[in-house]
């Protein structure tokens, strides 16, 4: 029952240039990037040790990420041994499934869910309402989006290009039909807008057998699970139901609970500017009459382990879903999530994406060209994911052929039929730079026929320049100018 799939979505610059003009988007992604991203400034800057505690952040995932197959038996061992049940999940199919069984057996026809990244990403909505099972989002922000048959648009605050009165609308019109209706007068004030979702959802909470959830992270050596949040809903979703399913991406794994600290601090700063959670839920297994009595854990894959295997775009696997990139990029300031055509918008959306899915669809082809490369988004990552490295590294392979693929012990990218034309130019380039001569040659004409160089590029280019100033050709190449003003020698003869 949620608001709608990616699937079929337009590619980026044809979905940005339709986000772009409309105007309350803008001014509503305007607002909350920018209040959001003062704030976490605030907050990191009260950490003396905050360079200290993002390079041990890094050091973890990747010591875990080389060392996942080790980890994830540990893991499935430690969630056994506490009472519950592990199943694994190549791919989103596989993991629908599983859900649906596990459902189907406690003989339920409805699911309260905390707000979870991987059951997005999976479609697992969409597939449990295929089967008759009802999917009720209780993060408020979730809420939202799924009442208002919308898709998230932001890691953090799904329904940020929402306003006040826009939710207020929704809640007035569509709450009724999914179970309590908003109290009549409702107006747009935050305090009224809460208190309506949660009497709306009260009811859902004490009423429903089974909880769906993801996870932050998976501590290895104890099997225990934890989800931060800042409502609470998560927390009835995790202790209130019979059952609990929580659906986690196989790269959650920090491998003892002294790792987890170092995420427990910079987690919550890096998204909500906050010191710690309002909530912070663990759960190791199950308690005789304590909690849900039945616990599974399914662990998904989902293009991962492909990921896993490029040394340059790997490190996307070290996101821990802070949305501090989102907060900080140009671009998705301008064009909104949507745009992306993924549950993963934004510079991480723009590099995870095309590794978990490929790049055979026109979204995912274009996804690491939805950036400046201005690099803003490096600097405030807590993990120290080189963003705009991984995004040449995939327009590198898009242009060149696609995904990577392994032959004997080396790993090569087969020539794609596309982007002929940005080949041969790259291939010009290179000539030009590999001798020298023609390039002083070229320079020297360039400066000569500057009075003649068009304000707009022709043809396909036009879409470059025109929304860009072509740059100047400067009166003569710096070579000249060197030699004219040092009296130096020009070697490139």
């Amino acid at each position: 029952m949620s608001g709608g799939t990616f699937v079929g979505m337009p590619s980026f610059p044809e979905a940005a240039h339709d986000a772009v003009n409309n105007q309350t988007l803008r001014a509503n992604l305007r607002h909350a990037t920018h209040t959001i991203r003062g704030k976490r400034a605030k907050a990191v800057a009260e950490m003396s040790d905050w360079a200290e505690l993002r390079e041990a952040g890094k050091r973890i995932k990747d010591h875990t990420l080389r060392h996942l197959d080790r980890y994830l038996v540990q893991l499935e061992e430690s969630v056994t041994a506490a009472g519950g049940v592990v199943h694994w999940a190549v791919d989103a199919d596989e993991a629908n499934r599983i859900v649906i069984d596990l459902v189907r057996m406690t003989g339920e026809s409805e699911v309260v869910k905390v707000k979870s990244m991987a059951t997005q990403e999976i479609g697992l909505n969409e597939a449990l309402e295929a089967e008759g099972i009802a999917a009720y989002e209780t993060d408020l922000a979730e809420l939202i989006v799924q009442l208002g048959k919308d898709r998230p648009s932001h890691i953090l605050v799904p329904a940020i290009h929402r306003n006040r009165g826009e939710i207020r609308d929704i809640f007035a019109r569509e709450m009724s039909e999914w179970g309590r209706p908003a109290p009549d007068g409702l107006t747009d004030t935050p305090a009224e807008l809460a208190e309506a979702a949660r009497l709306h959802l009260r009811e859902k909470f004490l009423r429903a057998k089974v909880g769906v959830s993801g996870a932050n992270f998976m501590v290895a050596e104890t099997g225990t699970l934890v989800v931060v949040e800042s409502e609470g809903n998560g927390r009835m979703c995790l202790t209130l139901p019979e059952t609990l399913i929580s659906v986690v991406g196989i790269e959650k794994i920090v491998p003892t609970w002294r790792d987890l600290e170092v995420f427990l601090q910079t987690l919550p700063r890096s998204s909500t500017a906050e010191r710690m959670n309002p909530y912070t839920s663990t759960w190791t297994g199950t308690t005789g009459g304590d909690g849900p009595q039945t616990f599974h854990l399914v662990l998904i894959d989902n293009g991962r382990t492909d990921t896993l295997a490029d040394e340059v775009g790997r490190q996307a696997l070290r996101c821990i879903r802070c949305s501090a990139c989102l907060n900080v990029c140009p671009v998705y300031e301008r064009a909104g999530g949507h745009a992306y055509g993924s549950v993963y918008p934004g510079p991480i959306g723009a590099i995870l994406s095309p590794q978990l899915r490929g790049t055979a669809s026109e979204i995912d082809a274009s996804l690491p060209y939805a950036s400046s490369l201005c690099g803003a988004c490096y600097e405030v990552c807590p993990v120290a994911i080189d963003i705009p490295e991984v995004l040449v590294h995939l327009r590198e392979r898009i242009v060149e052929g696609g995904p990577a693929t392994r032959e004997g012990n080396k790993v090569v990218l087969k020539p794609a039929k596309g982007h002929a034309a940005e080949r041969a130019a790259m291939r010009a380039a290179r000539w030009a730079f590999g001798h020298p001569g023609a390039l002083r040659t070229g320079q020297r004409l360039a400066s000569r026929t500057r009075r003649f160089h068009p304000r707009t590029l022709p043809g396909p280019g036009r879409a470059w320049s025109d929304t860009r100033d072509l740059p100047a050709v400067p009166a003569e190449p710096f070579r000249d100018w060197w030699q004219r003003t040092h009296g130096g020698k020009d070697t490139t003869k």
